[in-house]
């Protein structure tokens, strides 16, 4: 089996990180099992560009339960937990092309060796192993009948190539099933953020002004937790209604060339290019951290932080680089503007995961038996597996609810009754 990782002897270490995510994972537990007894995925050639942690090493764990072969590449080159990757190779079987902090040579090249696996599936997480097949790789695209895309970021290039009339095969939005972005990206997004700030910091969040760009469902979760921590959120927003949504949920709104003159902490989650730039820099107070947790590294504007920057010192914490003006201000960037909650820490919670890569189980498990009939477009999970998901998450935490009698079923489906 060929593989590229930093070292084997940290596998046996990996391997209780996987065991300890698997205690919080019971809704990927049960498929893995099903999976195990059905092998609905016999055969089946899978390649994931994915975070390769923990979380995601139990989701590989169903999926070769069920009969897969897997590679597995990182989706993000300081995403990457070493000791996973190993647990992975040693002790689960999967051919794993990951490396902490690989250049951006070796990022494109561990993808290329998951696609020379000549995969069938594709599962994605930021579009980046996609777009390789696509542009670079048609020599493998012949054999691939379905994929699924995890994040907001690879759902929206995934449309723009299909709208493009590019996407050459069905594709699963597993990104916005409501079991993932309701919960993933608002609770796991949420607090793995403010984790990774202030693992890389230790600074106090109480009483700070905290920036957060962009209130999507990212970013509702970290204004959320950011408050629960007792700072004063504000938000910046180009969408109307969102806005809208922020200022009735209590937080200040305004453009970002005003909250760059009063924020503490910076953090965009926004999934677009450039929304701090070098007139934010300059207007920023002596100390300003700035971070990301969208999922690429575009939304800071690092190259022109270091054009208007005097100098750069390296700080003595890890994943903090200060960029010092010509004024005597600095500016820290926290893990070179890369996705602050897995570069700094560990990434979402294994209880949010358990949904999402629930998620991503069945939607493989779908795309194998359905592909035949779907067409190359970005497809919604099927009801029935968001169903599924959700009860099952429900019977996990040992809570019941109430189910709709007979008479409320037969008044919520006519049109007869009224006052």
């Amino acid at each position: 089996m060929k593989y590229d990782i930093t070292s084997l002897k940290l596998a046996d270490t990996g391997r209780r990180n996987v065991e300890w995510a698997e205690r919080r994972m019971p809704v990927v537990r049960k498929i893995r099992e099903r999976f195990a007894r059905e092998k609905p995925l016999k055969g089946v050639r899978i390649a994931g560009c994915l975070h390769i942690t923990p979380e995601t090493a139990n989701l590989a764990r169903a999926l070769v339960a069920g009969g897969a072969q897997l590679a597995l590449c990182a989706s993000n080159p300081l995403s990457t937990q070493d000791d996973c990757a190993a647990a992975l190779v040693k002790h689960f079987k999967v051919a794993v092309f990951a490396r902490k902090a690989v250049d951006r040579k070796g990022y494109y090249e561990h993808i290329n060796a998951a696609l020379d696996f000549r995969p069938q599936i594709t599962i994605d997480d930021g579009a980046d192993l996609v777009s390789t097949l696509h542009s670079e790789r048609l020599d493998v695209m012949s054999n691939v009948l379905g994929g699924m895309e995890e994040t907001t970021t690879g759902i929206v290039r995934l449309r723009a190539m299909a709208k493009a009339g590019a996407l050459r095969y069905p594709i699963i939005a597993v990104n916005d099933a409501h079991t993932k972005y309701l919960f993933d990206n608002r609770y796991g997004t949420g607090q793995s953020t403010v984790d990774g700030i202030v693992r890389a910091t230790n600074t106090l969040l109480a009483g700070k002004n905290i920036v957060c760009a962009g209130y999507g469902w990212c970013g509702r979760g970290f204004a959320m937790r950011a408050r629960g921590l007792g700072a004063h959120v504000i938000v910046t927003e180009v969408n109307h209604l969102r806005a809208i949504e922020a200022t009735m949920d209590g937080f200040a709104v305004m453009p970002m060339k005003a909250a760059a003159k009063i924020g503490d902490v910076f953090c965009t989650l926004t999934g677009d290019i450039n929304v701090v730039r070098k007139e934010h820099f300059r207007a920023m107070k002596d100390g300003a951290i700035v971070c990301n947790s969208g999922h690429f590294n575009v939304e800071i504007d690092i190259e022109g932080l270091k054009s208007i920057a005097a100098r750069v010192e390296r700080a003595t914490r890890p994943n903090l680089v200060g960029y010092v003006m010509k004024d005597g201000r600095t500016i820290y960037l926290l893990a070179e503007g890369r996705l602050v909650n897995l570069a700094c820490a560990e990434g979402h919670p294994a209880e949010v995961m358990d949904m999402s890569f629930a998620t991503q189980s069945l939607a493989t498990e779908y795309v194998y038996r359905s592909h035949y009939k779907l067409r190359p477009e970005v497809i919604d999970v099927p009801q029935e597996v968001e169903d599924w998901i959700s009860r099952t998450k429900l019977q996990t935490m040992g809570i019941h609810i109430d189910t709709l009698t007979e008479e409320q079923k037969k008044y919520l489906g006519a049109w007869q009754e009224g006052t």
